[in-house]
């Protein structure tokens, strides 16, 4: 038996953040950060929703914490809301659901990426960072209401972001394809996403506007596969060593996605190899598919400009080899392992760090 839903209404295209007055809210609370503030973005989406007052909490930073969240929930509860609005990249999305779910109110939740990577939008997950570990928490009540995925804001993205949010869109629809919990309909959406996002992310990072709406979508389809289905070890590594080292989260998944097809190869070859052919990588025999699927995300991390190891993303792998028991056991106890198409044991998170390390 297949289950599959996905209670978020999404509305895309140029000018879509007028939909929040759709919501017909009185009481606003937008979750952003500086820079939105600075912007004048954040006021944008104020104004957009037309609600009689409105309240700003801009103080979300990279790898919220546990204690801003518990700080912004605070606001939140104080203000008494009838709407919550997330606007930014995956930081401010996942602060704001979190924030939103730990109040406990009864208001509808609408989410507004400003990058193409997250899937926030349309996810029950959220992660917030605790004593240098990430958490993922994951409850259906995290699921926004309202995606909205307003073109417009697409315009003047950063060549360094397009580049690692893009890698954490392949990465979430890769990983949702094998993981343990996909389906026939997790697998449309994360086959698609992973194509067009294959396809497209050159030409944005080249500078083409035009193709930004169609990454956009490839999250956002990337996000309702695996908040079906799950993700995998990519992430649950990328947890352990984004609190620890605090490397964008993307740019860990650039690194360490090759590495991880070749551990699930065993399981999940023939699975790799099906989506290697739909993004046109070909390859006649698994095998060869399988080879060209890896190798085709490292030179797409290349052209990118993305590390390709822990070493060239500013981490030393000494550090690495040293606390390689905290990281172990941190990626072992994340709740993406659950779902990876193979049991995570002690010596595959140990192969993975030898390939993606570097030199000592």
């Amino acid at each position: 038996m297949e289950k599959f839903s996905c209670k978020t209404t999404i509305i895309s295209g140029e000018g879509a953040i007028a939909s929040l007055a759709e919501l017909k809210a009185n009481r606003l609370f937008l979750v952003t950060d500086p820079y939105f503030m600075k912007n004048g973005v954040a006021r944008k989406v104020v104004e957009a929703a037309k609600c009689a007052q409105a309240e700003i909490f801009d103080r979300v930073q990279p790898d919220p914490t546990v204690a801003l969240a518990a700080e912004g929930t605070a606001r939140l509860k104080a203000f008494r809301p009838d709407l919550v609005v997330a606007l930014g990249g995956g930081s401010a999305m996942d602060c704001g659901k979190a924030m939103a779910f730990f109040a406990k109110g009864k208001y509808q939740i609408a989410a507004i990426p400003t990058t193409s990577g997250s899937g926030a939008e349309v996810t029950d997950f959220a992660v917030l960072t605790h004593d240098k570990v990430k958490h993922p928490l994951v409850d259906p009540g995290l699921k926004p209401d309202m995606a909205i995925l307003d073109s417009d804001l697409l315009q003047e993205l950063p060549k360094g972001l397009i580049a690692e949010t893009g890698f954490d869109v392949l990465s979430h629809a890769l990983e949702s394809y094998v993981a343990k919990g996909s389906g026939n309909l997790t697998d449309l959406y994360a086959r698609e996403a992973f194509s067009s996002a294959y396809a497209a992310l050159p030409a944005s990072y080249a500078g083409r506007k035009e193709v930004r709406l169609k990454v956009h979508l490839a999250a956002t389809m990337a996000g309702m596969a695996f908040t079906q289905a799950g993700l995998g070890l990519c992430h649950a590594l990328s947890h352990s060593l984004g609190g620890l080292y605090h490397v964008p989260h993307g740019r860990l998944n650039a690194i360490l996605l090759p590495a991880v097809i070749s551990c699930n190869a065993h399981v999940a070859g023939k699975k790799y190899a099906e989506l290697a052919r739909a993004a046109g990588m070909g390859g006649s025999a698994d095998t060869i598919a399988l080879r060209n699927l890896k190798n085709g995300l490292i030179r797409l991390r290349q052209e990118l400009n993305l590390p390709q190891t822990l070493a060239q993303a500013g981490v030393d792998p000494r550090s690495v080899w040293r606390n390689a028991e905290a990281i172990v056991k941190a990626a072992q106890a994340d709740p993406c392992c659950r779902d990876n198409p193979m049991e995570v044991e002690d010596f595959l998170i140990r192969r993975i760090l030898e390939e993606v390390t570097g030199r000592v």
